[in-house]
């Protein structure tokens, strides 16, 4: 057995202070009695339902204006213009930096939606999963657990127009796509979609861009083809813009056309789904789906915000996502979450349950309970066999002194900037230490000789 810190164990039920964490061969998690704790605070890692890795190199560089009427669909095609920049070697480079800061931020899992497929021209590469590749290395050298998720993307609207020249890198045929996943699933140990919680670190997920981008009958195809248990992602809803399409064309609003239209259950993840009525609220807590809630994301592009209050009432799954990356922090994912319903509601402490009246613990419970089916791992909870995934906080952090049960997640949340996290876990091996990844200093050099690379081009 290898030793987790002693410390405070947080569960939905509550702490515990009686038990002392070990992680077994197979880095999943045991526990011995124990009658003392330590005064650290020991946490599930955080998964990250959705990321766009190559988009953490233009963080910050879409913020002036383009446009009088700048939106979603003007940064798209800032985004657009710089994704014909990256190789596999610049997008592996980004990466490992994006999951370093990940993995310092208390993010242990990572559900890659990942599309840049191609050459800058639309050509396959000569190996057509160097680009999926890149990232699996990048997952494994830093030593986050990553779900990839290879992205089916096939047209450039509702109408079915040919993707435009800058989106050709994305496309794939139905042919080749499940191509793609076959190669990739038999890469990673044929260890997705059969239904087993598995002992490694990466496997593979499939991802269906929008309704916009997959037409209905290549979506029924794809979709008859995956292994029943294979974790599902898609982008709905995310712009009004979006919706008008969809009710224009097909009759229906996005996800009252995707649940009246695929067997939309819980291995299904609606990524960002921001723009729903109160059917499609109910119609998604009934289906058993998660939706991936990207708060910074979303407020930086100016989406909206999703009806998180609503959801709650119906009984929804939801986690959260750091999509194009301008925010690397759960905590402020999470802190976001709550605060726009409050600007919305010009109310205070809307994030909470009968039985938790505490807004951290309610959003905590939350994205615990949505990582093991959004991910395809067993984690989000630590538990006896669960993954060996913790987050250590720093005991000696200011904003943590004379910290309580009832208030310590309250005030990691809602008490300032600093990162209070000390220490990180993966499958029981530690990754970060004082607050510092084990490889910072090599991995920020080779990020910025690849942004160098990057903005030459």
């Amino acid at each position: 057995m290898k030793a987790i810190p002693l410390g405070s164990i947080w569960t939905p039920g509550g702490w515990r202070h009686d038990i002392r964490p070990e992680t077994d061969p197979h880095g999943r998690l045991a526990f011995a009695p124990h009658a003392r704790s330590s005064g650290k605070r020991l946490l599930p890692g955080i998964a990250n339902l959705h990321s766009h890795a190559f988009q953490r190199a233009m963080a910050g560089m879409a913020e002036r204006q383009t446009d009088p009427s700048d939106s979603f669909w003007t940064w798209r095609e800032t985004m657009y213009r710089f994704a014909t920049r990256f190789s596999p070697d610049t997008l592996y480079a980004v990466a490992a930096q994006l999951y370093a800061e990940m993995l310092e931020a208390g993010y242990t899992t990572v559900c890659e939606f990942h599309y840049l497929h191609h050459a800058p021209d639309g050509r396959p590469y000569s190996d057509p999963s160097s680009m999926s590749q890149a990232l699996v290395a990048a997952a494994r050298d830093t030593g986050i657990r990553l779900t990839l998720l290879p992205v089916l993307y096939m047209t450039g609207g509702f109408d079915g127009r040919p993707l435009g020249e800058r989106q050709r890198r994305f496309g794939h045929d139905i042919e080749a796509y499940l191509h793609l996943l076959d190669r990739l699933c038999e890469d990673a140990g044929g260890m997705s979609g059969d239904g087993r919680r598995h002992e490694g670190t990466h496997h593979i997920g499939c991802a269906l861009h929008s309704l916009r981008a997959v037409p209905p009958d290549a979506m029924r195809e794809v979709l008859a083809a995956l292994p029943p248990a294979m974790p599902v992602h898609v982008h709905i809803a995310e712009q009004v813009a979006e919706v008008e399409d969809c009710l224009a064309v097909r009759g229906a609003r996005p996800v009252e056309w995707l649940l009246a239209n695929a067997d939309v259950d819980a291995r299904w993840t609606l990524v960002h789904a921001t723009h729903l009525d109160d059917s499609e609220v109910a119609g998604i807590a009934r289906s058993g789906a998660t939706v991936a809630i990207c708060p910074t994301t979303e407020a930086n592009l100016g989406d909206g915000l999703f009806p998180l209050r609503d959801f709650l009432d119906a009984g929804g799954r939801w986690g959260i996502g750091s999509d194009s990356h301008i925010s690397v922090s759960p905590v402020e994912e999470l802190r976001w979450l709550e605060y726009g319903q409050r600007l919305v509601t010009r109310r205070r402490n809307i994030a909470v349950a009968a039985d938790a009246p505490s807004v951290g613990e309610t959003l905590m419970r939350g994205v615990a309970a949505s990582a093991a089916r959004s991910s395809g791992y067993a984690i989000g909870l630590l538990e006896e066999g669960a993954a060996a995934d913790v987050v250590v906080l720093d005991a000696e952090a200011p904003q943590l002194a004379g910290a309580t049960d009832d208030d310590v997640l309250d005030r990691w949340i809602f008490s300032g900037n600093r990162n209070l996290v000390d220490e990180v876990f993966v499958a029981g091996t530690r990754v970060v230490h004082d607050g510092c990844h084990r490889d910072r200093d090599a991995i920020a050099a080779r990020y910025r000789d690849a942004l160098a690379m990057l903005m030459a081009g």
